[in-house]
């Protein structure tokens, strides 16, 4: 189906349903259970960083890759300028600009303000399953990028 032939408030709901997803993998990823952000794809969902080479395919290996975030990360990404296309009654794609603040070796109170670790774009292609709209794609683009820090002194990545 042609988004020329998908009702104005059909398209609405679809693009806003592709925004709270954005939202809520930040969300998931940053205040609640990291390795739940899997569910958030389709079962083939893929999430690649082609400056990085590294491509993550599938829900379990999202689940795992998620999962084995260091338990004293403490994160915070800001997402802005999310620009969702509805192509069709069962697919989009989505443009979002991302700022990412994290250190490892997190105990616990406010840590004093640094730059973002890394900056960049994600572009994002989403399919409709089963009546909802899932991540079937996320390619991370990054302009600016950096080591995360580990309190106290000792860097890694």
């Amino acid at each position: 189906m042609e988004t020329g032939t998908l009702d104005p408030m059909e398209r609405l709901l679809a693009e806003r349903a592709c925004e709270r997803l954005l939202v809520e993998f930040l969300r998931r990823l940053d205040l609640g259970e990291p390795g739940t952000v899997a569910e958030l794809f389709t079962l083939d969902g893929i999430w690649e960083w082609p400056a990085g080479e590294r491509l993550v395919r599938g829900r379990e290996a999202l689940r795992e890759y998620f999962a084995s975030r260091p338990a004293d990360r403490l994160s915070r990404r800001v997402c802005s300028n999310v620009l969702v296309t509805v192509d069709s009654a069962t697919t989009a794609h989505a443009t979002s600009y991302f700022a990412t603040y994290r250190v490892d070796g997190y105990r616990g109170g406010i840590v004093p303000p640094r730059p973002p670790v890394n900056v960049g774009h994600y572009e994002d292609a989403f399919r409709r399953v089963e009546g909802r709209w899932l991540l079937a794609s996320r390619t991370t683009h990054l302009a600016f990028g950096g080591e995360t820090e580990r309190l106290g002194g000792t860097e890694r990545s």
